[in-house]
């Protein structure tokens, strides 16, 4: 085994568990929390995170017997099944995350109209545009056969076999469309989104400026280190809506691009896309599944309070009854003693 391919190994568990442990994370919030069960966008975290948890359920081990072994981890059957699952689960996700972009950009430019512009029936309505678009794609591929194993992503994935050579416009056309209906589309409106989203917070930040350095000119007694500090916060806030819109955009670009772009380069006759680098940009679209729950989730503050006040209540759980379990065990150890003195005296 080479290094690259250990390396991508360890990415691959290491994606897997770390999606499985955050995702059902997330669902265990919306299971202890009504408050984050009343709020719309919570639609679209739960079919993100149910799609990131089969990825990493089904189709990263599927992926790493493929590195393992060098070959085909399943059946023709079981090998299609898989790849239609990652058409379907990619597409999916890409779509869950432009709907969650296009909310925060109804909830930031139209806040008077969020309550009536994004209902739970559209969030659903949604989710199921969302489901229909995946399902349509993952059907085609699954009737016209091409859900095969492919050496270069080590992968059962959307893949069309030397003996299909007749079908290539057919192929080129699909996946051509169906990168295009999902990366692509999603990657514009994340960019749409977001950048109103930072437009409109700049204009906030701006006026609370204002409203800043006019209280500070008004406190003349005020001591100067107070002063450094409001000029600190100020700084921090118009930086804090550009950290978090790179950050959407930046982890869906760094983690999907490398691989959209190779399996669009790819089509071209005359390329030939080394193993180890569709194994590596393979392995970039798994790690996005474990970090979607830090970049939409966990990192919130309503997140962490219900995950403290769950695991504290755990703990205090697990406490009592170790305590429990003392007490028990020490009053077994009182009897005990009085119970063999009494047959001592009989005897």
């Amino acid at each position: 085994m080479s290094i690259p391919e250990f390396l991508s190994e360890v990415s691959i568990v290491v994606s897997a568990v770390v999606s499985c442990v955050t995702n059902l994370s997330v669902l265990l919030c919306f299971t202890q929390s009504a408050e984050l069960r009343s709020h719309v966008p919570g639609v679209f975290v739960l079919n993100l995170s149910f799609s990131n948890i089969l990825l990493a359920v089904i189709n990263m081990p599927a992926t790493f017997l493929g590195v393992r072994w060098s070959a085909k981890p399943f059946g023709d059957l079981l090998c299609r099944v898989v790849s239609f699952s990652e058409t379907f689960i990619t597409s999916n996700a890409m779509l869950s995350m432009a709907a969650l972009s296009m909310d925060r950009w109804i909830a930031v430019v139209f806040p008077l109209r969020y309550s009536s512009k994004m209902r739970h029936r559209d969030a659903l309505l949604i989710v199921a545009y969302s489901w229909l678009q995946s399902f349509t794609f993952s059907l085609t591929q699954l009737m016209m056969d091409w859900g095969a194993y492919s050496h270069t992503y080590a992968s059962c994935t959307v893949h069309l076999d030397a003996e299909g050579e007749s079908q290539q416009g057919a192929y080129v056309t699909f996946t051509v469309l169906f990168h295009c209906s999902s990366f692509a589309l999603c990657l514009l409106v994340l960019c749409f989104a977001y950048l109103k989203v930072l437009r409109v917070a700049r204009s906030h930040c701006k006026r609370i400026d204002v409203i800043t350095v006019q209280t500070l000119l008004l406190l003349v007694d005020l001591h100067p280190s107070v002063k450094e500090r409001c000029l600190a916060r100020q700084k921090k806030r118009r930086q804090r809506a550009a950290k978090k819109i790179s950050i959407f955009i930046g982890s869906f670009i760094l983690c999907f691009s490398p691989y959209v772009i190779t399996r669009l380069v790819e089509l071209l006759p005359s390329v030939h896309i080394p193993r180890h680098w569709g194994i590596a940009t393979k392995c970039l679209m798994y790690a996005k599944a474990s970090s979607d729950p830090f970049v939409y989730c966990l990192l919130r503050r309503q997140y962490r309070k219900v995950l403290v006040s769950l695991i504290s209540r755990l703990l205090q759980k697990g406490r009592g009854q170790r305590l429990a379990g003392r007490g028990h065990l020490h009053t077994e150890l009182k009897v005990k003693p009085s119970g063999s003195s009494g047959r001592r005296g009989l005897w």
